[in-house]
């Protein structure tokens, strides 16, 4: 890792990022993963879903890299599609889904970082 003006400077890839894996088939890299900051790439195969949450701290972007993808936030619902993004506040309930016949890719910027500031909502 080479150091510039006292910073960490990483070149990151899925090849070296930390993997994980969610729900039904659904895989995670952790791009950047700093407590002030998280960016992730996820990948979703058709039929899958998130499970409705919210993050008392946590702001988040979700941007659309592949696919279309449904998501329920609040009490609306949005489709988003190549190349569109959707901001997502604290506090308000929200879920993902690929409702389409093909995998999606997406990826979620979280300020500060959401792992540990999830509330799982049941239904």
């Amino acid at each position: 890792m080479e150091k510039s003006k006292g910073a960490d400077i990483r070149q990151v890839s899925l090849n070296n990022a930390e993997h994980y894996t969610w729900g039904k088939n659904c895989d995670g890299w952790h791009l950047v993963k700093v407590d002030e900051l998280s960016v992730i790439m996820e990948k979703m195969p058709p039929g899958t879903s998130e499970v409705k949450h919210f993050h008392n701290k946590a702001r988040q972007f979700f941007y659309i890299i592949s696919g279309e993808a449904s998501f329920e936030i609040g009490e609306e619902n949005f489709i988003l599609k190549e190349n569109e993004g959707i901001e997502v506040p604290p506090e308000i309930p929200h879920r993902i889904s690929n409702r389409s016949n093909k995998e999606i890719q997406f990826i979620v910027v979280s300020q500060p970082k959401s792992h540990g500031d999830r509330v799982v909502l049941t239904e």
